[in-house]
């Protein structure tokens, strides 16, 4: 039986990547999964009450619909036994890898480089089994070398620009950093994907729902939206799922496709959950229906709109406009402190872009970056975490001047802005208050 091998398991691969290999297996060759949760063990628990099975929910224009997916084999947890997930890598009978590990899971540097001095990363370069998915994933082609086993393909599902060639990269420097053999790249292919389907946290009024819709009790419940999309670089090393069967598209080049995602959606996003919150909003559906920040978003995708000249304006509106709608649906319930989450590592792909084609004369994605720094300030004064890889640096930054607006500069550093593209100067407005002025209250 053919297997492919999921790190990152959560709600998102389980809507998206799982989903679509149920599909395929409905009218194709039957393959199977191997989930790998990378640090905590409560939805392997969950799961494993079903017999690995788990029910996801589909809220359309028609309602919610409620379905079985029974595709995983297992699941097992990196952090508890990763001698076993590297086991599971190195099978010979495992074909592909699929990744959904966050932005923050492949440890980058801003130049988008293995950070070597991460701390995730030198303990996985110490003897003994890795336990990050970069580490897992060098080892195991070490071992799938040493074995004799067929080529692997390793699809990176995170909102990463190149996200196949960054992770090929991110495995090649730790390859070098580990002192492995150099040609173990040569055994892999680490195609470029982008993925689409929003997927909120699960919250006992999804389970409520579901149930509701199901006329049963759910295990393990994922709700997602009606619509999806995976785009996948033509360039596997062997066979996968035939995935296309369930309206996955294989095309030469995936770029523009993850260019539109990044600066269309995730942009906006970002703008509704950075803006939403310091609003006083919780869910994505109220925030687009705040005139203030639909404003905010419409001037940013203008922004944004030249860095995709592959789309004409009739395709660029009939998408944008689609936005608007899957945005809009109260029913999809997703929180903006989940979409906020991680900006250090979020921001560098979906705003630095358009400020640095602007040169940074561009409100709107300035206003982003604004309010980020406004909901850390907030938050620092709260002393709540900050929920970023880089709360370290940012609270020392936060706490090294005095005021809103001060330790921006270092904020700014932290997404990959430095001095140098400041030579010119702080553009007019910087550093500044969030949202231009109308941050303090809710319309």
């Amino acid at each position: 039986m053919a297997k492919l091998v999921h790190l990152g398991l959560g709600n998102f691969h389980r809507a998206h990547q799982a989903w679509y290999t149920h599909m395929a297996n409905a009218t194709g060759p039957a393959w199977r999964i191997t989930g790998v949760a990378m640090r905590h063990g409560g939805l392997r628990d969950a799961m494993a009450a079903s017999g690995w099975a788990y029910d996801l929910g589909v809220l359309g224009n028609d309602g919610l619909s409620v379905g079985r997916i029974a595709v995983h084999d297992t699941v097992l947890v990196a952090s508890e036994t990763p001698a076993r997930v590297l086991a599971a890598l190195a099978d010979p009978v495992v074909a592909g890898v699929t990744l959904t590990v966050t932005e923050k899971g492949y440890c980058l540097r801003p130049d988008g480089r293995l950070d070597t001095g991460n701390a995730a990363i030198r303990a996985d370069l110490s003897p003994g089994t890795p336990v990050g998915a970069i580490g897992l994933l060098a080892h195991a082609l070490r071992l799938r070398q040493s074995r004799g086993a067929p080529p692997l393909t390793i699809l990176s599902c995170d909102n990463l620009s190149g996200n196949g060639r960054l992770l090929r990269r991110a495995v090649g420097d730790f390859i070098a950093a580990a002192d492995m053999k150099a040609d173990l790249l040569d055994h892999a292919a680490f195609p470029d994907t982008m993925v689409d389907r929003i997927t909120p946290r699960t919250t006992e009024g999804t389970v409520r729902r579901m149930s509701e819709a199901a006329g049963r009790p759910v295990d393990a419940p994922v709700m997602t939206e009606a619509f999806t999309e995976w785009v996948i670089e033509d360039a596997a090393a062997g066979p996968l799922p035939d995935w296309a069967r369930a309206g996955a598209r294989f095309v030469p080049d995936v770029a523009p496709f993850e260019r539109r995602k990044l600066l269309f959606l995730n942009a906006a996003h970002s703008a509704l959950a950075y803006g939403g919150l310091l609003r006083g909003h919780v869910y994505v559906h109220e925030a687009i229906a705040d005139p203030v920040l639909r404003d905010l978003v419409r001037t940013l995708w203008s922004e944004a709109a030249p860095l995709l000249p592959e789309f004409g304006p009739a395709e660029r509106e009939a998408y944008l406009g689609a936005l608007v709608a899957r945005f809009s649906v109260a029913g999809m319930a997703h929180r903006l402190d989940q979409i906020a989450a991680d900006g250090s590592v979020k921001l560098p792909q979906r705003i630095v872009p358009i400020l640095r084609h602007h040169r940074f004369s561009c409100p709107a994605a300035t206003q982003v970056v604004q309010a980020w720094w406004a909901v850390l300030e907030a938050r620092e004064a709260a002393g709540a975490a900050l929920d970023d890889p880089a709360e370290d640096a940012l609270r020392a930054a936060l706490r090294g001047g005095v005021g809103r607006g001060q330790g921006l500069a270092e904020g700014l550093r932290q997404i990959g802005l430095g001095s140098g593209d400041m030579s010119g100067g702080w553009p007019e407005g910087w550093p500044a208050h969030g949202i231009g002025g109308h941050a303090s209250g809710r319309s």
